[in-house]
Protein backbone atom coordinates (compact mmCIF):
# COMPACT_ATOMS: atom_id res chain seq x y z
CA UNK A 1 0.00 0.00 0.00
CA UNK A 2 1.25 3.45 -0.95
CA UNK A 3 -0.15 6.60 0.69
CA UNK A 4 0.77 9.74 -1.24
CA UNK A 5 1.46 13.01 0.56
CA UNK A 6 1.55 15.99 -1.77
CA UNK A 7 3.98 18.84 -1.23
CA UNK A 8 1.11 21.25 -0.49
CA UNK A 9 -0.15 18.97 2.34
CA UNK A 10 3.11 18.96 4.30
CA UNK A 11 3.35 21.42 7.20
CA UNK A 12 5.43 24.55 6.60
CA UNK A 13 7.12 26.75 9.20
CA UNK A 14 8.77 30.10 8.40
CA UNK A 15 10.89 31.54 11.19
CA UNK A 16 12.58 34.22 9.10
CA UNK A 17 16.10 32.81 9.43
CA UNK A 18 14.79 29.31 8.71
CA UNK A 19 12.09 27.69 6.61
CA UNK A 20 11.08 24.13 7.47
CA UNK A 21 8.79 21.41 6.16
CA UNK A 22 7.70 19.10 8.96
CA UNK A 23 6.36 15.85 7.50
CA UNK A 24 5.29 14.39 10.86
CA UNK A 25 4.07 15.88 14.13
CA UNK A 26 6.92 17.94 15.54
CA UNK A 27 7.29 20.79 18.05
CA UNK A 28 4.02 22.79 17.97
CA UNK A 29 2.70 20.99 14.86
CA UNK A 30 0.39 18.16 15.87
CA UNK A 31 -1.54 15.85 13.56
CA UNK A 32 -2.60 12.44 14.95
CA UNK A 33 -2.65 11.09 11.38
CA UNK A 34 1.01 12.02 10.86
CA UNK A 35 3.01 10.45 13.69
CA UNK A 36 5.66 8.79 11.55
CA UNK A 37 6.27 5.27 10.28
CA UNK A 38 7.26 2.71 12.91
CA UNK A 39 10.33 4.09 14.73
CA UNK A 40 10.76 6.91 12.15
CA UNK A 41 9.19 9.74 14.14
CA UNK A 42 10.62 12.94 12.60
CA UNK A 43 11.26 13.85 8.97
CA UNK A 44 12.08 17.53 8.39
CA UNK A 45 13.39 19.45 5.39
CA UNK A 46 15.09 22.55 6.80
CA UNK A 47 16.57 25.59 5.09
CA UNK A 48 18.82 27.98 7.03
CA UNK A 49 19.57 31.52 5.93
CA UNK A 50 23.22 32.52 5.36
CA UNK A 51 25.12 32.48 8.66
CA UNK A 52 22.12 31.13 10.62
CA UNK A 53 22.72 29.05 13.73
CA UNK A 54 20.17 26.75 15.33
CA UNK A 55 21.13 27.21 19.00
CA UNK A 56 22.34 24.31 21.14
CA UNK A 57 19.40 22.21 22.30
CA UNK A 58 19.10 18.85 24.10
CA UNK A 59 17.71 15.48 23.01
CA UNK A 60 17.72 11.95 24.40
CA UNK A 61 16.98 8.45 23.09
CA UNK A 62 17.10 9.50 19.44
CA UNK A 63 19.18 8.37 16.49
CA UNK A 64 19.41 11.77 14.80
CA UNK A 65 20.17 11.64 11.07
CA UNK A 66 21.24 14.57 8.90
CA UNK A 67 21.47 14.48 5.10
CA UNK A 68 22.93 17.61 3.52
CA UNK A 69 21.11 18.59 0.35
CA UNK A 70 22.52 22.05 -0.47
CA UNK A 71 25.19 24.36 0.94
CA UNK A 72 27.60 23.83 3.84
CA UNK A 73 26.36 22.24 7.06
CA UNK A 74 28.29 22.89 10.27
CA UNK A 75 27.74 20.77 13.37
CA UNK A 76 28.58 21.41 17.02
CA UNK A 77 27.65 19.45 20.14
CA UNK A 78 28.20 19.19 23.89
CA UNK A 79 30.54 16.21 23.37
CA UNK A 80 33.11 18.47 21.73
CA UNK A 81 32.48 17.36 18.13
CA UNK A 82 32.36 19.81 15.25
CA UNK A 83 32.96 19.87 11.51
CA UNK A 84 31.43 20.74 8.14
CA UNK A 85 29.60 18.52 5.66
CA UNK A 86 28.93 19.38 2.03
CA UNK A 87 26.02 18.18 -0.18
CA UNK A 88 25.78 14.40 0.03
CA UNK A 89 27.16 14.37 3.56
CA UNK A 90 25.45 12.12 6.13
CA UNK A 91 25.65 12.30 9.90
CA UNK A 92 24.24 10.00 12.58
CA UNK A 93 24.22 11.33 16.13
CA UNK A 94 23.25 8.89 18.86
CA UNK A 95 21.52 11.01 21.50
CA UNK A 96 20.87 8.15 23.88
CA UNK A 97 21.68 9.18 27.45
CA UNK A 98 21.38 12.81 26.32
CA UNK A 99 23.46 15.49 24.61
CA UNK A 100 23.11 18.98 23.15
CA UNK A 101 23.73 19.80 19.50
CA UNK A 102 23.52 22.70 17.07
CA UNK A 103 22.91 22.86 13.31
CA UNK A 104 24.53 25.80 11.53
CA UNK A 105 24.90 27.27 8.06
CA UNK A 106 28.66 27.49 7.52
CA UNK A 107 28.24 30.04 4.70
CA UNK A 108 27.54 33.74 5.26
CA UNK A 109 26.43 34.24 1.66
CA UNK A 110 24.48 31.12 0.59
CA UNK A 111 21.46 29.33 2.09
CA UNK A 112 21.82 25.76 3.31
CA UNK A 113 19.33 22.89 3.18
CA UNK A 114 19.36 19.59 5.03
CA UNK A 115 17.00 16.76 5.90
CA UNK A 116 16.74 15.77 9.54
CA UNK A 117 15.31 12.39 10.55
CA UNK A 118 14.77 10.90 13.97
CA UNK A 119 14.69 7.13 14.31
CA UNK A 120 14.00 5.83 17.80
CA UNK A 121 16.60 3.30 19.00
CA UNK A 122 15.89 -0.24 20.15
CA UNK A 123 17.74 0.37 23.45
CA UNK A 124 17.33 3.35 25.83
CA UNK A 125 20.19 5.28 27.39
CA UNK A 126 22.87 4.50 24.81
CA UNK A 127 26.19 6.37 25.16
CA UNK A 128 26.07 9.52 22.98
CA UNK A 129 28.28 9.52 19.91
CA UNK A 130 28.59 10.64 16.31
CA UNK A 131 29.32 9.09 12.90
CA UNK A 132 29.58 10.97 9.64
CA UNK A 133 30.67 10.43 6.07
CA UNK A 134 30.79 12.46 2.90
CA UNK A 135 29.12 10.69 -0.06
CA UNK A 136 29.37 12.00 -3.62
CA UNK A 137 26.63 12.46 -6.21
CA UNK A 138 28.46 9.93 -8.40
CA UNK A 139 28.06 7.27 -5.71
CA UNK A 140 24.26 7.64 -5.73
CA UNK A 141 23.89 8.18 -9.50
CA UNK A 142 21.46 5.75 -11.12
CA UNK A 143 20.93 3.61 -8.02
CA UNK A 144 19.66 3.45 -4.47
CA UNK A 145 22.78 4.00 -2.36
CA UNK A 146 22.54 2.71 1.21
CA UNK A 147 24.05 5.43 3.40
CA UNK A 148 22.67 4.07 6.69
CA UNK A 149 22.04 0.41 7.39
CA UNK A 150 23.59 -3.07 7.50
CA UNK A 151 25.88 -2.63 4.45
CA UNK A 152 29.54 -2.60 5.41
CA UNK A 153 30.18 0.91 4.02
CA UNK A 154 27.05 2.46 5.56
CA UNK A 155 26.65 4.32 8.84
CA UNK A 156 24.73 2.49 11.57
CA UNK A 157 21.69 3.22 13.73
CA UNK A 158 20.60 1.12 16.70
CA UNK A 159 17.25 0.02 15.32
CA UNK A 160 16.56 -3.42 13.81
CA UNK A 161 18.36 -3.02 10.48
CA UNK A 162 16.78 0.37 9.77
CA UNK A 163 18.19 1.69 6.50
CA UNK A 164 18.32 4.96 4.57
CA UNK A 165 18.96 5.16 0.83
CA UNK A 166 19.59 8.17 -1.41
CA UNK A 167 19.54 8.32 -5.20
CA UNK A 168 20.23 10.67 -8.11
CA UNK A 169 18.30 9.16 -11.02
CA UNK A 170 18.60 10.31 -14.64
CA UNK A 171 15.28 10.47 -16.51
CA UNK A 172 14.17 7.00 -17.56
CA UNK A 173 16.09 5.17 -14.83
CA UNK A 174 14.26 2.35 -13.05
CA UNK A 175 15.17 1.06 -9.60
CA UNK A 176 13.39 -1.18 -7.09
CA UNK A 177 13.46 -1.85 -3.37
CA UNK A 178 12.12 -4.95 -1.61
CA UNK A 179 10.37 -4.54 1.75
CA UNK A 180 10.28 -7.81 3.70
CA UNK A 181 7.14 -8.70 5.65
CA UNK A 182 6.70 -6.54 8.73
CA UNK A 183 8.58 -3.55 7.34
CA UNK A 184 7.48 -0.22 5.93
CA UNK A 185 9.01 2.99 4.77
CA UNK A 186 8.91 6.58 3.69
CA UNK A 187 10.07 8.08 0.40
CA UNK A 188 10.60 11.80 -0.22
CA UNK A 189 11.16 13.20 -3.69
CA UNK A 190 13.57 16.05 -2.98
CA UNK A 191 13.59 17.18 -6.60
CA UNK A 192 12.33 15.96 -9.96
CA UNK A 193 9.58 13.65 -11.20
CA UNK A 194 9.06 10.03 -10.22
CA UNK A 195 6.62 7.18 -10.77
CA UNK A 196 6.25 5.06 -7.64
CA UNK A 197 4.14 2.04 -8.51
CA UNK A 198 1.15 3.63 -10.21
CA UNK A 199 1.57 7.02 -8.51
CA UNK A 200 3.11 10.09 -10.17
CA UNK A 201 5.22 12.24 -7.83
CA UNK A 202 6.60 15.77 -8.25
CA UNK A 203 9.18 17.77 -6.29
CA UNK A 204 8.28 17.83 -2.60
CA UNK A 205 5.85 14.90 -2.70
CA UNK A 206 6.29 11.91 -0.40
CA UNK A 207 4.81 8.46 0.13
CA UNK A 208 4.23 6.22 3.13
CA UNK A 209 4.85 2.58 2.30
CA UNK A 210 3.29 -0.46 3.99
CA UNK A 211 2.66 -4.01 2.78
CA UNK A 212 4.45 -3.20 -0.48
CA UNK A 213 6.95 -6.05 -0.97
CA UNK A 214 8.43 -4.69 -4.20
CA UNK A 215 8.51 -0.91 -4.64
CA UNK A 216 9.37 0.03 -8.24
CA UNK A 217 10.52 3.54 -9.06
CA UNK A 218 10.93 5.19 -12.46
CA UNK A 219 12.39 8.67 -12.87
CA UNK A 220 10.25 10.69 -15.30
CA UNK A 221 12.67 13.62 -14.87
CA UNK A 222 16.17 13.85 -13.39
CA UNK A 223 15.38 13.14 -9.73
CA UNK A 224 16.89 13.19 -6.24
CA UNK A 225 15.22 11.14 -3.51
CA UNK A 226 15.64 9.66 -0.06
CA UNK A 227 14.06 6.37 1.05
CA UNK A 228 13.77 5.04 4.61
CA UNK A 229 13.18 1.33 5.43
CA UNK A 230 12.11 0.58 9.03
CA UNK A 231 10.04 -1.92 11.03
CA UNK A 232 6.36 -1.16 10.39
CA UNK A 233 5.51 -1.48 14.09
CA UNK A 234 7.52 -0.25 17.06
CA UNK A 235 7.08 -0.01 20.82
CA UNK A 236 8.72 3.22 22.10
CA UNK A 237 11.54 2.98 24.61
CA UNK A 238 13.34 5.37 26.97
CA UNK A 239 11.99 8.92 27.20
CA UNK A 240 9.51 8.14 24.39
CA UNK A 241 7.79 5.46 26.49
CA UNK A 242 6.85 7.79 29.32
Amino acid sequence: MIEVRRDREIHREDGGWFVARWHFSFDRYRDPQQMGVGPLRVFNHDQLAPGAVWPMHPHADIEGITYVWKGSFRHADSLGNDGILQPGGVQVMTLGAGADHSEQNASRTEPMEFLQLWILPDTPGLPPGIQQRQFSKEERAGRLLQVIGPDADALKVRQDAAAVYVAALPAGTEVAHAFPAGRGGYLYLIEGGLRAGNEELSTGDAIKIQDEPDLRLTATQPSELILVDVPAEFRPVGVWAR
